[in-house]
């Protein structure tokens, strides 16, 4: 019989499906890291919400483990490499509390436009401040929403039942998806010029760290309120307190922060502030939708060996695993090319098989695909979800295979149609080894690194000289060196290994050489899989 160990307090009907589907559970919401770390390896499975760490070290003494399942969407609390590395399934559930966030987002905005927290304290003190605390009719304002997901759809749909007009910047969301929700697609800049309230639905990466700052407040409309429910580090904490201080933004409402538990914040204390203690999924539906979601997870997998969520494994049987290990990786790869040279709403993506691949099941690398596609923009994107997160925006995707081989004995290619332009990546094996053999209709043969840099430039003279010169200046070491070109003379790629991530104002100075069209960092540290 297997076994699951509850770790975090988790609502009742867990235990109940576990045991209704012959699991033994042990429930212990009070185990020190030293405690699970010498009992981890008597369970098959660990449950578990956010205060359970899920370390290196514990799975070091876990060889038993087969699946660990969080219920809730972040796993920031689970060392996703080191759970890969001893062969545990990390699950998650990721609509489980869309509906409750969604709704907290709304509580906080309507609490920001009434003054509601602030009348509240000052009425139980017996003050009757009637005209200090008069507030702003949501009807008719325009919410400007920074993604547009799962949760963000729900946020729009409950606001535009409220009246109000709601515009979206969300580079991948489609013009279809958003006349099918009623929202107005916008870019960044005209978002923030024309919003009366400002509410944030993306995850936390490189490009939406710090989206909101003292550059971007500046554009804002004087007297802009603020509302994030979605993660902390979307904003610059520092510069919001000046722009609430000032004046310029007239309110906001934080229910995440940069670090948390957050005992002392610059935000905090400031009269036109309104801040919760990360309460957007901290309903009792929520705690129990999760609950239930995760545990029927884990049953499934222990008890006949269904994968559902899993954020580190595709669906692959055992004979097709040998055969498909190596392609799985040249698929991560494109993928994630692919997906970071994508910089506008994804309408098609077409997948060709072609040579030797086209034999195999070609199912699972469709997913490892799309998953590689999306997973720099969406923090939830795993090799099982990824194809219907596609089609939940509209994307439409469609494969094809070619059992005889053209100019490669087995080659996998990935074409991206956007609303503006198609970008393409074909790929193949040396061997084991993945390599890139085209890439924008240009062929070039490059293997990818940890970190990278893909350049589109004039085939001129002088670009290389200028590049090196630069990160030579920068003390940035380049490992390898991958040029193509279509014609002499005319537009031409490099995709550059280096040894370390180069910052915003060297990508800035790289942009500045005068061959150059466009410079953008790529990373391919973390692995999907």
């Amino acid at each position: 019989m297997a076994k699951v160990l509850i770790s975090d307090k988790l609502s009742n009907k867990a235990e109940e499906i576990f045991k209704k589907n012959n699991i033994n559970v042990t429930i212990n919401t009070s185990l020190s890291p030293e405690e699970l770390t010498k009992t981890i390896n008597d369970y098959d499975g660990l449950a578990i919400r956010s205060n359970t760490k899920v370390t290196k070290e514990i799975l070091k003494n876990a060889s038993n483990l087969k699946v660990i399942g969080r219920a809730g969407i972040g796993v920031d609390n689970i060392d996703i490499e080191a759970a890969t590395a001893n062969g545990t399934i990390v699950m998650n559930t990721p609509y489980g509390n869309s509906i409750t966030t969604a709704e907290h987002t709304i509580a906080l905005m309507m609490s920001l436009a009434r003054n509601i927290p602030n009348a509240n304290t000052s009425t139980h003190l017996g003050k009757w401040e009637k005209s200090k605390y008069t507030g702003t009719e949501l009807y008719s304002k325009i919410l400007g929403m920074i993604g547009c997901g799962n949760i963000g759809s729900i946020v729009a749909d409950r606001a535009r039942g409220l009246k109000m007009h709601v515009k979206v910047y969300d580079p991948y969301l489609t013009e279809e998806r958003a006349r099918e929700i009623a929202v107005e697609k916008v870019d960044l800049d005209e978002l923030l010029k024309i919003s009366d309230f400002i509410t944030l639905h993306v995850p936390l990466t490189k490009t939406t760290k710090e989206i909101i700052n003292s550059s971007s407040i500046k554009k804002m409309k004087d007297g802009v309120k603020i509302i994030n429910c979605a993660r902390g580090g979307l904003v610059n904490e520092k510069d919001l307190a000046k722009a609430l201080e000032s004046g310029k933004v007239s309110g906001a409402a934080f229910d995440v922060f940069t670090e948390e538990p957050a005992k002392n914040n610059v935000l905090f204390g400031l009269e036109n502030m309104v801040v919760t203690p990360h309460l957007g999924a901290s309903t009792e539906e929520a705690q129990e939708n999760v609950a239930i979601q995760v545990a029927e997870q884990m049953s499934n997998y222990l008890s006949n060996g269904a994968i559902t969520n899993a954020l580190n494994i595709p669906s692959i049987s055992a004979e097709d695993a040998p055969k498909l290990k190596p392609y799985i990786k040249l698929c991560e790869q494109i993928g994630k090319l692919a997906g970071q040279i994508t910089e506008t709403s994804i309408k098609n993506i077409k997948i060709e098989f072609g040579g030797q691949v086209a034999l195999l099941n070609t199912k699972p690398l469709i997913s490892v695909l799309v998953a590689g596609l999306l997973s720099h923009s969406m923090e939830a994107v795993n090799v099982v979800n990824a194809p219907v997160i596609a089609k939940n925006r509209n994307m439409n995707i469609t494969s094809s295979i070619r059992e005889k081989a053209g100019d490669y004995i087995t080659d996998i290619s990935l074409t991206v149609e956007t609303e503006r332009r198609t970008r393409n990546v074909i790929g193949t094996l040396y061997g084991n080894q993945p390599r890139i053999v085209e890439v924008m209709n240009t062929r070039i043969e490059a293997e990818l690194g940890p970190n990278m840099l893909f350049i589109t430039n004039e085939d001129k003279p002088g670009f290389i000289g200028s590049l090196g010169s630069i990160l030579a200046d920068a003390k940035i070491n380049i490992a390898t060196f991958h040029l193509g070109r279509t014609k002499v003379g005319g537009d031409a790629i490099a995709l550059i290994e280096i040894d370390e991530a180069v910052s915003t104002e060297l990508i800035e100075t790289l942009n500045n050489i005068p061959q150059v069209k466009s410079v953008k960092p790529l990373n391919f540290a973390k692995n999907i899989i």
